[in-house]
């Protein structure tokens, strides 16, 4: 394959060729079923008896079986050049990128595919922010290789499987009923001599980021675009960098199956049970609201993964002005986007709004990974789950987070990141990564910590990340290890020398000895709230121990938040000046 075949070439031709084919196999069922109607049934049906009988009845039933194989083979043609035609427009698609970009940067492509750039000058060279053209000469070098190879396999792949039906006509094979309907029912299962995936395989590399995956779908033209998320929504809709339109199209088609697939299901888990019970909650939110039409309704990923994994955007976050992520915490399930974390994040969208109407705003829920669920004091629910929940999550929310960048229209939107409760270790952790998060924001409300020490380690700046913590917060006051252990060190010894008092006593003085080293340690770090992380802690009613951890999106007409909501839209709008601020501890 080189590189003129491929530029040159003409895939969507094949789309054609499966239709006519299709066109074919359909007449010639039509031919099959007059054949069988009108001579191998009447034959049977004329009473006619006798050896002469049966040997006609015999070669006539043959016969059809012939051609109830044949149609079938005919059948199975259509949807192999489909493959190709999509594997091939893929793979030309990459290389026209590869090569508008070189065009665009002066750089020459030769026909072999090799990939110059004009000699680098002195001044150049000693200048500390030239960027060297030969990085991005050997990246668009590699990326007309990969397109070529990949043009090339499809080419190679799609040819052996059009050879096998040649064979099949040839040697008698494709006329045989139950060799056919064998080989129908495997492709149609997905398991027909283990083949793969082109469509798959000439997609984005599951490690490339969103900017590379919106950079390969803006260069597909918008018939192909439509193409893959009608026929291919599984690979669409979770998929960071593809626009917010095309994933909410893809995912809503993908989740009646996700559905179905679980009430088929025989001898449901409680896990499997809670998922279904979940999807349909989801399912039933998305109809609801969109018979409301304001704000519009985009379902941003769905998928059976771990505990399940969904998130639902209220308004379009490729075009809105102000863009919240919202990650929520303790005990959440997925049922819970379309449930009390959908109406926190809708509540959000409102405040937002009245914050500044005109800006527009895109408020999400975002569940992309498995939070720990309460299984007892939340003390203990932390301890088991430990970070590794948060880090995992941290690092499908920051890429989340640039895909929500790469899709985005004209100027940048203003973005906040907001974590509750462990949902807030997830957002501490992302902003941690390597490169951070693309946020102009965070907030973190009811947080246990986030495994900074400072506020400035979460790259947005101290003034910039926002602190509600309220004062009967539970979660915001639990222990750190060391105070913990020596709580518990303490009142084993107590116990031992002393019974029940002496454990009292000593759980007092382990504490304390626990206390000795930071005051403000919570379970996972720094607390927020504290005067040495750095952040700007805002007012939020001190509530009752029983509700404050879920009482930040509660405004004061009814609830019990005070100005929690009224400040988190403030800062979502990008009107931090208006913030009521409150004393860190």
């Amino acid at each position: 394959m080189d590189i003129a075949t491929l530029r040159d070439a003409r895939p969507a031709d094949l789309y054609d060729a499966a239709t006519a084919y299709d066109k074919l196999a359909e007449n010639f069922g039509r031919h099959a079923g007059t054949w069988k109607d009108g001579v191998d049934t009447r034959v049977k049906n004329s009473q006619w008896t006798g050896s002469a009988a049966d040997q006609a009845e015999t070669s006539l039933s043959q016969t059809t079986a012939k051609l109830s194989a044949a149609q079938i083979e005919l059948g199975m043609i259509g949807p192999v050049l489909r493959d190709g035609a999509e594997a091939f427009l893929l793979a030309q698609s990459k290389l026209l990128d590869a090569l508008e970009e070189a065009k665009a940067g002066g750089y020459t492509v030769t026909e072999d595919g090799g990939v110059s750039w004009p000699p680098v000058s002195a001044g150049e060279r000693h200048d500390p922010d030239f960027e060297n053209p030969s990085v991005k000469g050997h990246q668009i070098s590699d990326r007309i290789n990969n397109a070529l190879s990949e043009a090339a396999h499809a080419d190679e792949v799609i040819a052996q499987r059009l050879r096998h039906y040649t064979d099949n006509a040839k040697n008698g094979t494709g006329l045989d009923l139950g060799t056919a309907t064998t080989e129908l029912t495997s492709k149609m299962m997905n398991v027909f001599g283990g083949e793969e995936d082109l469509l798959a395989k000439g997609m984005p590399a599951a490690n490339a980021s969103p900017t590379e995956v919106n950079s390969w779908w803006n260069g597909l033209t918008a018939d192909e675009q439509q193409r893959l998320v009608k026929d291919h929504p599984d690979l669409i809709g979770n998929r960071d960098g593809i626009p917010a339109e095309a994933r909410n199209t893809a995912n809503r088609a993908v989740l009646p199956g996700l559905i179905k697939d679980l009430e088929n299901k025989p001898n449901r888990t409680e896990d499997e049970q809670t998922k279904l019970d979940g999807f349909k909650k989801i399912q039933g939110r998305l109809a609801e609201e969109d018979g409301k039409g304001n704000p519009p309704v985009f379902l941003m990923a769905i998928g059976t993964e771990g505990q399940g994994r969904a998130a639902i955007s209220f308004g379009n976050p490729d075009t809105a002005d102000d863009v919240v992520a919202y990650v929520p915490g303790l005990g959440t399930k997925v049922g819970d986007v379309g449930g009390k974390d959908g109406n926190r994040a809708k509540d959000l969208w409102t405040e937002a709004q009245k914050a500044d109407p005109s800006r527009s705003t895109a408020s999400i829920t975002w569940l992309g990974y498995d939070a720990p669920q309460l299984k007892g004091a939340e003390q203990e629910t932390l301890a088991v789950a430990g970070t590794q929940r948060a880090e995992q999550g941290g690092a499908g929310y920051q890429q989340f987070l640039q895909g929500l960048r790469s899709t985005h229209e004209g100027t940048p939107a203003h973005v906040t990141a907001l974590g509750h409760s462990y949902g807030s270790l997830t957002v501490g952790q992302a902003a941690q990564r390597p490169g951070g998060i693309p946020a102009d924001d965070i907030i973190l409300v009811g947080s246990p910590g986030t495994g900074a020490q400072k506020a400035d380690q979460l790259g947005v700046g101290s003034q910039h990340v926002w602190v509600g913590s309220a004062e009967h917060d539970p979660v915001t006051h639990l222990p750190s290890h060391s105070e913990t252990n020596g709580m518990l060190g303490g009142a084993g010894i107590g116990l031992v020398t002393g019974g029940i008092p002496g454990a009292v006593v000593g759980g007092f003085i382990g504490d304390q000895v626990g206390k000795s080293g930071d005051p403000h340690e919570l379970w996972f770090g720094q607390d927020p709230a504290s005067s040495e992380f750095g952040g700007r802690r805002f007012d939020v009613a001190d509530g009752e121990w029983q509700h404050s951890h879920s009482d930040y999106w509660n405004q004061d007409s009814g609830g019990s938040g005070g100005n929690s909501l009224r400040n988190l839209g403030s800062i979502v709008s990008g009107h931090g000046d208006r913030v009521n601020l409150q004393e860190p501890r």
